[in-house]
């Protein structure tokens, strides 16, 4: 882990909760090595900074590795799979269900639009 603090880094409580929903390393072969707290306090600097990968600072662990992991875990649904824990989490909290019941679709409203358009033109 990076022997500075950076404030895009995770705070303990913050890493308990996502430890957790990060994947094990595969069975067999070489056991891993890179620290993935370290890992993900680099990517959410990147994130933050908004910096490019191969600017990481020296005390996280070499670029390559991160985006590595970053990349697989995009891939695999993992980010997506913490943020909507984390979000039905704040839902909770807030007193809400933890996903929401109903909602509006997504691009109904624009469709309706150039629907209404196109029918006042005499098209369609």
């Amino acid at each position: 882990m990076s022997s500075l603090f950076y404030p895009s880094d995770l705070t303990n409580a913050q890493w308990k909760r996502i430890e957790s929903m990060l994947p094990k390393a595969k069975p067999g072969g070489r056991p891993r090595t890179t620290d993935l707290r370290g890992s993900v306090n680099a990517i959410m600097y990147m994130i933050r900074s908004g910096c490019p990968w191969r600017m990481l600072p020296r005390d996280f662990p070499p670029w390559g590795t991160v985006h590595y992991y970053y990349r697989r875990w995009r891939r695999g649904g993992v980010w997506k799979r913490i943020y909507d824990r984390l979000r039905e989490e704040v839902r909770r909290q807030a007193g809400r269900q933890a996903t929401p019941a109903s909602g509006a679709r997504i691009g109904e409203g624009p469709k309706k639009s150039r629907d209404r358009e196109a029918g006042a033109r005499g098209q369609g």
